[in-house]
């Protein structure tokens, strides 16, 4: 081989080896650039539900904390010494006192509505709010529900930063959330967390009807907290945060928020209406257990019992039989009581409702008209008659009739400044005479307490069958 053919074939090779090296060092740094961007990849940008949000807190703090205000409440609470009472007996009218509370509330709207737990602001004589930017209104009580542990405010107010509503039946255990509450009125504090569960019912809520399908989560909340926002990372309100559970009364991380699929309902209606417009099917319901299965030699643990259906209800009319299990409302599946309820407390009376129930391992659908408490289906309306006794007052449903033994009677269901609270009447007395007059509503006790001059003696009972009796001067 010629010499000029060797340096040519020589140059060839070292230029290989040259571009050989290149790509090789390039694929090595492309390749360390990569692991070093997959190890050094915030935590906080991993995606949430499978969408594109990341889990960067920022975005959902910016949007809630002006939105949560600080409720401020003031009651007087009466002092008596049992030795005056012994000698006095009910002239002795005792000491009375302020008392002092607070909690956290979300504003829902710009026009100045709040919404808040009801045992936030229960037995209140004032309610004040605070802003986050410190400004200080006055709140007047739209409405209260016990049932679901809500109360509606509304202050004198325009332009006010509002959380939109999220949507809680998309949210996902494991999802992260946000805890946002203003307990101290120091301005809104943030913590976060994830979805532990969905469903939850702890029997909190002390009512015959009450409402529970919680969700659970770890974000800290605390005493005061109560009626705080809980919402998920696109900046919408998705609970209301209501109780923890913890044997020393403060945070172990366990947490539950009301969802907003049960306080938008009640919220609309309390604003509208003044009270829930609450359909029900008319029936008793139960757990299925293992136990309880083999019992009732169910195939499946799945669905809901139902142990009783009453006389002239939703349910009956339609179909529905004691020991059927029901599998779907409208569709969507329910495996407990808290979860039937909260599908069923969507609906106001007169809605008609697809039930899907499993009777002896067949599958039957009914569509059932839901009815009121008093087993019609008209809007229920709260009358309030408090320009001279103090006091919200409403009509006792037959179910309460029958339980507690009477013909007639009407309830107080809210004390505020006025006669009853002076004479120490408590919420939940029933009214069922006045000057030996019995009482079958509420316009017929406006009538006849518009036609006393002078004295009113009033006889009535508590729920829990405790015999009571006030008197007093117009």
């Amino acid at each position: 081989m010629k010499k000029g053919n060797i340096l040519v074939l020589a140059i060839v090779a070292i230029m290989g080896g040259l571009v050989a090296v290149v790509a090789y060092s390039i694929l090595i740094d492309n390749k360390e650039k990569e692991i070093t961007a997959r190890v050094e990849q915030p935590i906080g940008m991993v995606n949430v539900s499978g969408d594109n949000t990341a889990t960067d807190f920022t975005f959902a703090a910016e949007k809630s904390i002006n939105a949560v205000v600080h409720v401020k409440t003031q009651s007087t609470v009466e002092y008596r010494n049992p030795i005056y009472d012994f000698f006095y007996g009910d002239k002795y009218k005792g000491e009375s006192e302020p008392v002092v509370g607070f909690g956290s509330g979300v504003i829902i709207s710009p026009e100045g509505y709040i919404v808040t737990n009801n045992h936030v602001v229960e037995g209140s004589d004032k309610v004040y709010i605070a802003l986050n930017d410190k400004r200080e209104f006055e709140a007047v009580i739209t409405g209260t529900d016990k049932s679901t542990d809500l109360a509606v405010l509304k202050v004198n107010a325009d332009n006010l930063h509002f959380l939109p509503y999220g949507n809680s039946d998309q949210l996902k255990v494991g999802e992260w959330v946000l805890a946002v509450g203003n307990p101290f009125n120091i301005t809104s504090t943030v913590t976060a967390g994830i979805v532990s569960a969905k469903g939850r019912s702890m029997q909190i809520i002390r009512d015959n009807y009450s409402i529970e399908s919680f969700i659970q989560t770890d974000a800290a909340v605390n005493r005061g907290n109560s009626g705080g926002a809980l919402v998920n990372l696109r900046g919408e309100l998705i609970g209301i945060n209501t109780a923890i559970v913890s044997p020393s009364g403060g945070y172990v991380g366990i947490s539950f928020a009301i969802p907003v699929s049960i306080a938008q309902k009640v919220v609309t209606d309390l604003i509208e209406f003044g009270v829930v417009q609450r359909g029900i099917l008319g029936i008793s319901i139960g757990d299925i257990t293992n136990e309880f299965a083999k019992e009732k030699k169910l195939d499946k643990i799945e669905g809901v019992y139902v142990s009783e259906v009453r006389e002239n209800s939703g349910a009956r009319e339609a179909g529905i039989e004691t020991g059927d299990v029901i599998m779907k409302i409208n569709d969507i599946g329910v495996n407990s009581p808290a979860e039937l309820q909260e599908q069923v407390g969507r609906f106001r009376p007169g809605d008609r409702i697809n039930v899907l129930i499993k009777r002896k391992g067949k599958m039957k659908q009914f569509g059932v008209t839901l009815r009121n408490l008093q087993g019609d289906t008209k809007i229920v309306t709260i009358k309030t008659y408090g320009t001279i006794l103090g006091a919200k007052i409403v009509e006792l449903d037959k179910d309460e009739k029958a339980k507690l033994g009477l013909k007639y009677g009407v309830r107080v269901t809210e004390i505020q400044t006025g006669k009853l609270k002076s004479e120490g009447v408590k919420e939940g007395f029933i009214i069922t005479q006045v000057n030996n007059k019995p009482v079958y509503s509420v316009p017929e006790l406006e009538k006849i307490i518009n036609s006393i001059k002078g004295g009113v003696y009033l006889e009535g009972m508590y729920p829990d069958g405790v015999v009571a009796y006030y008197a007093f001067g117009l």
